[in-house]
Formats: structure tokens, sequence, C-alpha cells
């Protein structure tokens, strides 16, 4: 029976913790994880005494038979609402590009009270049922088979080896037409990791069905460096989000020998970079639409620094330009201090960004429970143009993301336009 825990970010797990539908983390599964943090370069968790400790990171884990589910937070966010940020997180994922669809289907919104990694499972199941209905490609394989036809080349010195008995025979090279191929057997393989990690009986049901009408392919060993192979042609474009989310889950399974059954599946995203490029997409595609002549890039490098041999770059995260050519400059946080001031590094980087860019103002974003502009200024002496200014925005959170990303541009805009 497998369980699942619902935790959020910056929480902890130890070993005798129970979930809600009676699972138990065991030993096992923290020495697991153990293994797991010490051979994988991000380290999504601490390890504490008799546990783990998570950060910034959010998504799921799945070890063995337990799933891990961990949630973004604001400050006072309690257990009631963790249905609410599970909501949240999959439409900032879909925001920003990380479910690459169109629309929710409605197997898609029966899922959201559930993982994420069961989300993508669903996405997955869905490109490859529509792929099967509009019909997979065949590829030519080259084959050598030892046949009583001439059909293709004579590989002559395995003719001569294998056939001075059988002379009736021919050791050929010849290309095959078939569905036997590397796209196939990526999809195979994928079939296989659901059925073994899925949670729910829909997934599973799904992935049966899809294996029964599934060509037969080779079942041949997928790992991260067989996705470098794939050259997309004509015929392949419409596998690619199919092949997406396969290298995604391909990519962040890490299975633990010492653990025994233990393998670990992390599916995590750094909710530091989420929140940065959730608030570049709100902005683009408001401004897009309201076509009032803004421009917003996002982490557009330039030279800083440079030796004769070595240059450093510059790459604020946001930075707008106005339809009279002045430019803001935003620097998307997620969490802000406890004291609720930012932190020093961070004013000292966007007083760079206001000197070097010229900024008209400079402002930190963070995310709140309810929405707030502090105006703060550098107090530097002796500078001719007067102070550079470097504001903290708090973006209150809604619960829709529509509403949101509405309230996002809103509140953005209103701030640029008071200052000008």
């Amino acid at each position: 029976m497998k369980s699942i825990f619902s935790v959020f970010e910056y929480d902890s797990l130890e070993v005798g913790s129970k979930s809600i539908d009676g699972g138990l983390f065991t030993k096992d599964h923290r020495t697991a994880l153990e293994h797991f943090y010490y051979n994988n370069k991000k380290k999504y968790f601490d390890l504490t005494r008799n546990g783990v400790r998570f950060c910034n990171y959010v998504g799921v884990i799945q070890v063995g038979n337990l799933q891990i589910e961990i949630l973004p937070k604001i400050d006072k966010s309690n257990d009631s609402e963790k249905k609410q940020w599970r909501n949240i997180l999959i439409d900032m994922l879909r925001a920003t590009g990380m479910f690459d669809v169109t629309a929710p289907s409605y197997g898609m919104l029966k899922l959201r009270d559930n993982s994420i990694l069961e989300l993508y499972f669903a996405i997955f199941l869905g490109e490859l049922e529509y792929l099967i209905r509009t019909g997979l490609f065949k590829q030519y394989k080259k084959q050598a088979i030892n046949q009583i036809a001439l059909k293709g080349a004579i590989d002559f010195p395995k003719h001569l080896s294998k056939n001075i008995v059988h002379q009736e025979r021919f050791y050929t090279n010849t290309n095959v037409y078939n569905y036997d191929h590397i796209w196939h057997w990526i999809f195979f393989q994928t079939l296989k990791l659901i059925k073994n990690y899925s949670q729910k009986r829909a997934i599973l049901d799904r992935a049966a069905a899809i294996e029964l009408n599934f060509p037969e392919v080779t079942d041949q060993q997928i790992s991260v460096s067989t996705f470098s192979k794939l050259h997309y042609t004509r015929k392949s474009q419409s596998y690619k989000n199919a092949i997406d989310i396969a290298q995604l889950l391909f990519s962040n399974l890490h299975p633990d020998l010492q653990a025994g059954k233990n393998s670990v599946l992390a599916l995590m995203f750094d909710m530091n970079l989420l929140w940065e490029r959730f608030i570049y997409s709100s902005l683009a595609k408001m401004f897009r639409q309201c076509n009032n002549g803004y421009i917003v890039t996002a982490q557009y490098p330039m030279p800083f620094w440079n030796t004769n041999n070595n240059r450093k770059d510059i790459k604020p995260d946001i930075v707008i330009q106005s339809p009279e050519g002045e430019t803001f400059i935003l620097d998307t946080k997620w969490k802000i201090g406890s004291d609720n001031s930012p932190d020093s590094s961070d004013l000292y980087q966007l007083f760079a960004y206001s000197q070097f860019f010229q900024a008209k103002r400079t402002a930190l974003i963070y995310p709140s429970l309810s929405k707030n502009i502090v105006l703060g200024k550098y107090l530097m002496p002796n500078l001719s143009d007067g102070n550079p200014y470097c504001d903290l925005i708090q973006l209150e959170v809604q619960p829709k993301i529509s509403d949101w990303q509405k309230k996002i541009y809103e509140e953005i805009l209103g701030w640029m336009e008071n200052q000008t």
C-alpha cells in the first residue's frame, strides 16, 4: 500500500511520522533519502538527526512506497490550506510553461487534489493516447539477419563463417521499416516507469490500456543520455510534448541500489526560480495583451567586468522599458526576511543595477497575504543625479491564477506610472 505525505516547504519529516492515510515514514525511507542526498548535486532537503528538513524546493519526492509532496507557502499557511496551495503551484507551473498543454482536460482537473507527479503522468498518457489515435510513425532500421531469402546486401565475412554448412541461407544487412525505434523505446519505458510509481488506479488503468495498444518494441534501457541522441524531424515533431515529459521523469529518477527497493524519484522545482518565471510570464502576457508600449525582458545579460581572459555579466531578473524610454528593474524574491526587511546583499545588487542601467527605479518583489508597497532610497552622498530608489513590493496571493496575474500587472504598472 502506497502512502502520501503532504508538507510545506521548510517543514520537517521525522522517522515515525504518520500520514493521513496511515502510512509510516521509516528508517529505510530516511536511509534512501540520505543516499540520494549524498549522490545528488541538488540539495532538495537537509538531513536531520532523525529525518529530513525541506528547503526552498517544492514538488514531489517518491521513495519506495512513500510519496512526499512539498508545497509552497506564505508565512502563515496552515494544513487546511494545502489543497489551495497545491492548486496554486500547479497553476504557476502551467503559467510558466512547465506544463506544456493548451488547456486542462477533465481528467487533469480531477487530479488536482493529487500531487503534480500524477498530473505529469496524466499529461504524458494523454499525449501518448493522442499519438496512438492519430498514428505512430515507422522508421527504417538496419538489421543483420541470416535468412533463406536473399533480401538486402550480403555480409560476406559473416555469410562465409555462418553458412558453410547451410548454403541455402544468406547473411544480409537490410533495412526494416517498423515501429521498433528509439522514440518508441522511450515511450515504452516511460509507461513502465508510470506503472511502477503511480499511486492512482485511474492512471495505472490508462497505462495498462495504452500498453495493450502499443506496438511491439525492443525492451531497451533508457537513460538521460538517450535523449541527447534525438533529432526532431517533420515526422517526430508531434512527439515533442510526450518526449519532454519523459525526459523530465527520467532525468529525475535516482535508483538507490544500496536502499534496495527504495528507489527515489524527485520532481522538484526551485521556488525562487519559479516565482521569478511566474512574475515575468505574467507581466509579459499582460503587457502584450494591453499593447501599451512597455517592453519586458528577463535575465538579459550585459557585460559588466572583464580581464584579458575572463568576463562577468550583470543579469537582472526583469527589466521593463517604458514607452518614454525609462528603465525599471525588478528583482524577485520568494521569501522576505523574518524582520520584514530585505537582505543587504539584495539591496547592494539592485544598487549596482540602478547605476549600470541608469534605472528610473528598482524594486524587490515578494508574495504576501496582503498587498503593500514600501518606498525606499539609497542614502548616497554627493550624487549629482540624486539618490536612487529601491522599493519593496508585496503582491497579494490570489487563489485564481488569472486574477493574480491581472493584479500583478496592475500593481507593477501603477507603481511605474506613479514614479514618472
